[in-house]
């Protein structure tokens, strides 16, 4: 009764003024320790127990079994399966189960499998076992196909079944057999139950049904908090925050405490959202609670700071944490690295290694992306000595993100030394190497490595796919688009959104336009905003705005919402015919018809637009009332408005402005020799070059591709 009214400590002293002690007393207090979370007082008093001679039932070892399963404690646990086996108890349902259980938490399902063989009298508790532990371990199609089993079987399906159930439905994204477990819930009268209504619920926010998700929970009778929980994490960011602070506040009347994951859950919806208002409103409610102590709840706090930009508060919050693991060292890592902060990336890490802390993965890969960023090759190197130090030099993960390291900094040498150097050459190792080197310009050597990888018969993915197409369009190869098109559809990619609409980049920016309308035809999922995108886009690139506009208003027949990427397409098309007007209403029709809220890329295609008609004061009105601090693309294409249709002055006032944000580029002062040798003022072109030869201010040389082709 102590114990499961919260106050184990008040049991303790029930069984220590005991008399006599049983193996039943003792049972009860490592259980009560196992449910309390405390995982170390539950295996001292098993080993106290087998010291006064007490022999353990299948309850006391089914506790420790649990105990090694959260703990991840794979030797101690073996060695008491070991033990389960030579007393007996393997076979037993309870025990078996416990044992099943351990190995699913492992991860293990194979071993899970053996001991659901082993057991004897298999019951509902153990089919609910290893269908949880299919889930668990991330095997949803095995888990939905025993549940088939297990009625086809006759065996009654309770509670813990269906939760286990929509577990694996959520898992594998089965929407349509998650449904059909509703109905069974309700057949089986099981909607009174809180734990699988929660369970209903969050199936149906795990794929993407948050109305269903929300009627189930205005359905449930006597919410818990766990009920709370699940809905405030369903939320998106693209959802409004004003109705989750309205449903806090409804949770708030309702009586029901908050528990640490609410706050967890809530400071990360603040943080994806930026609301550092509401977010410090439920810091407060947090600290009120008692919850700041939580690891949870204070590697919340840290996102929520860093994504609202505040990084010196999350810094704060962590310097407040008396016993740091390595989840919140990562949080305040990820942090940083969000707000390019890579200075304090490094200094982090350092204080992170010092401290003796184990790192991971996900550390390693946030300190090598800032070291990449500011370019710090030296930092660099020294990550890579750690990491072999660390034992995760064959960690895919960590690998990949050497490589990208390597390339970043221009040391193609020893990126590929590396990349040779790795024993086992998986499909991101190769897809890191190749997308990498199309992000860094190293067209030709992408293209090289791609016939590597075809002749070594290594898996190909969308992304291999995707990244090479892209190195294609970038240098114009056009035999090497067409010969990698096929093999996208032998290999049955072209169904695929992003391979497809990289297809038609490809083609169109090779100049074969018919080619690209070729790939739109042929592609299954043609009914993609994004495949229409890329096709508008393609028509835009080679004038032909009437063909543009006919697949713009097909997407709108087909009940497809335009995106920001489809103005981008639609306003570029109008800029390079001169339909100013057309662009125009296009642009206003984004939230007056649509509800799409402009980008940069929206505003940068208006201003391209009405500098390069000759509407040089509306482009330089729009700079400055856009709600985007102007960056340098929309200052050049005004620059370059100004040198085509003569308007000296503002071409002077605007690439002041430019070389404010950019005072060593040579840009500013290509664009303004332009504006006055157009203007026939050759004196003042010849001015500016001699301000960049004093500035010692290069211009970067011209060239072109030429394609060889192969006889």
């Amino acid at each position: 009764m102590y114990s499961r009214c919260g106050v184990l400590a008040y049991g303790i002293k029930v069984f220590d003024e005991m008399p006599e002690t049983n193996l039943v007393s003792w049972t009860l207090i490592i259980s009560a320790a196992v449910q309390s979370g405390e995982f170390k007082l539950a295996l001292d008093v098993y080993l106290e127990m087998t010291r006064n001679g007490l022999r353990p039932n299948e309850f006391a070892v089914g506790s420790v079994m649990k105990v090694c399963g959260c703990m991840g404690a794979t030797d101690l646990g073996l060695s008491f399966h070991g033990f389960a086996l030579k007393i007996g108890i393997e076979t037993n349902p309870f025990g078996g189960c416990s044992i099943l259980n351990f190995y699913a938490k492992l991860g293990n399902i194979e071993g899970a499998e053996q001991m659901f063989d082993c057991i004897n009298s298999v019951d509902t508790g153990c089919w609910n076992a290893m269908i949880g532990a299919y889930a668990q371990c991330g095997f949803g199609f095995e888990a939905l196909k025993f549940v088939s089993s297990m009625r086809c079987k006759g065996i009654n399906m309770d509670k813990y079944t269906f939760i286990n159930a929509l577990q694996g439905c959520s898992v594998v994204g089965d929407l349509n057999t998650g449904k059909q477990m509703h109905g069974l819930i309700i057949r089986n009268e099981e909607e009174c139950s809180i734990s699988v209504m929660n369970a209903l619920m969050d199936m149906y926010i795990k794929n993407g049904e948050m109305d269903s998700a929300f009627k189930i929970f205005k359905r449930i009778s006597n919410k818990d908090v766990v009920s709370w929980n699940s809905l405030f994490g369903g939320f998106s960011e693209y959802d409004n925050l004003r109705e989750i602070a309205e449903l806090f506040h409804e949770f708030l009347l309702s009586g029901i405490r908050p528990s640490h994951v609410t706050f967890s859950v809530l400071f990360r919806q603040c943080g994806e959202v930026h609301d550092l208002k509401f977010g410090l409103q439920l810091y407060c409610l947090a600290l009120h609670f008692g919850f700041l102590h939580e690891t949870n709840v204070t590697s919340s706090l840290i996102y929520m700071f860093c994504r609202c930009g505040v990084v010196e508060m999350a810094r704060l919050v962590f310097d407040n944490v008396l016993y740091k693991n390595i989840t919140i060292w990562n949080e305040l890592i990820s942090g940083y690295n969000f707000n390019s902060c890579d200075m304090e990336v490094v200094k982090t890490f350092c204080s992170l290694w010092k401290s003796g802390f184990e790192v991971n993965e996900f550390t390693f890969f946030c300190t090598l992306e800032a070291c990449c960023r500011s370019e710090n090759q030296q930092m660099g190197r020294q990550i890579h000595g750690v990491v072999i130090k660390s034992g995760f030099s064959h960690s895919g993960y960590v690998c990949s993100s050497l490589i990208k390291s390597y390339v970043k900094f221009g040391q193609l040498d020893d990126s590929f030394e590396f990349f040779n150097g790795l024993e086992r050459l998986d499909t991101a190792s190769w897809a890191t190497m190749i997308s990498t080197l199309v992000h860094q310009g190293y067209n030709y050597d992408a293209l090289r490595f791609f016939h590597y990888l075809i002749e070594s018969a290594e898996q190909l993915d969308e992304y291999i796919l995707g990244s090479i197409l892209n190195s294609c369009a970038d240098t114009g190869v056009y035999q090497q688009t067409r010969s990698i098109h096929p093999f996208i559809i032998k290999l049955g990619f072209d169904a695929d959104v992003f391979v497809a609409s990289a297809v038609i980049d490809a083609y169109a920016k090779c100049g074969d336009i018919k080619g690209a309308k070729m790939a739109f035809d042929q592609s299954f999922k043609s009914t993609d905003v994004i495949i229409y995108n890329s096709l508008i886009m393609a028509y835009a690139q080679h004038g032909l705005v009437k063909e543009a506009m006919e697949i713009f208003d097909k997407m709108k027949l087909a009940n497809l919402k335009p995106s920001q990427a489809t103005f981008v397409s639609v306003l570029s098309a109008c800029s390079h015919k001169g339909l100013v007007k057309q662009g125009c209403l296009l642009f206003k029709s984004m939230t007056l018809q649509y509800g799409v809220e402009p980008s940069p890329d929206n505003y940068g295609c208006l201003v391209d637009m009405l500098s390069r008609n000759g509407y040089l004061e509306d482009a330089e009105h729009v700079i400055e009332v856009m709600p985007f601090p102007p960056w340098p693309a929309v200052y050049r294409s005004l620059i370059s408005g100004c040198g085509i249709h003569g308007n000296r002055e503002l071409g002077e006032r605007t690439a002041k402005k430019l070389l404010q944000l950019l005072p060593q580029n040579d840009s500013a002062y290509v664009l303004l020799s332009k504006v006055y040798s157009e203007g026939g003022s050759w004196e003042g072109a010849a001015k500016v070059r001699r301000g960049m030869t004093e500035k010692q201010i290069l211009k970067g040389p011209g060239y072109s591709w030429i394609e060889t082709l192969n006889p």
